[in-house]
């Protein structure tokens, strides 16, 4: 229930986003939004938020979020969106709103969402409970205590 929750949140963000950029500033129908809305929310919460982010952090999984938008954006929107726009520069407008968000969304994530997974990831990896520590002990001298004889 709380990625649904979360999932939500991120959709909402990056239509929101999106819906300012391309249909404000160019004009492009709201199905069209709704369309890479989906694509890039599922894609980026995939590999950003549940693969990069627990692994390298917020500005690893910042970044990453850069691209995919902007990629997605430029892509995904390339094969829906009718209009005649400067579909590069959108694209660029669009994973600039789409990372400022993130960079919040990702507190989100990890104070919220991550830490019961990793805590169930650790309950289920209990090896380090029973592992044996193993050194070598240095040589006693036995013939210490014999020379005060």
């Amino acid at each position: 229930m709380k990625h649904i929750r979360a999932l939500i949140v991120k959709f909402v963000m990056v239509t929101a986003v999106l819906w300012i950029v391309l249909g404000l500033f160019y004009g492009v129908n709201f199905g069209d939004i709704f369309a890479i809305s989906l694509f890039l929310t599922i894609a980026a919460y995939i590999i950003g938020d549940l693969v990069i982010l627990p692994r390298f952090g917020n500005a690893v999984a910042t970044m990453a979020d850069f691209g995919l938008a902007f990629l997605g954006t430029w892509l995904i929107g390339g094969g829906f969106i009718e209009e005649n726009i400067p579909l590069g520069l959108a694209s660029l407008y669009a994973a600039i709103g789409i990372t400022v968000g993130e960079w919040f969304f990702h507190s989100y994530m990890v104070n919220q969402i991550l830490p019961d997974d990793e805590n169930a990831r650790n309950r289920n990896a209990r090896h380090d409970e029973y592992a044996t520590e193993f050194s070598e002990e240095p040589k006693p001298d036995l013939n210490k205590d014999h020379e005060q004889d």
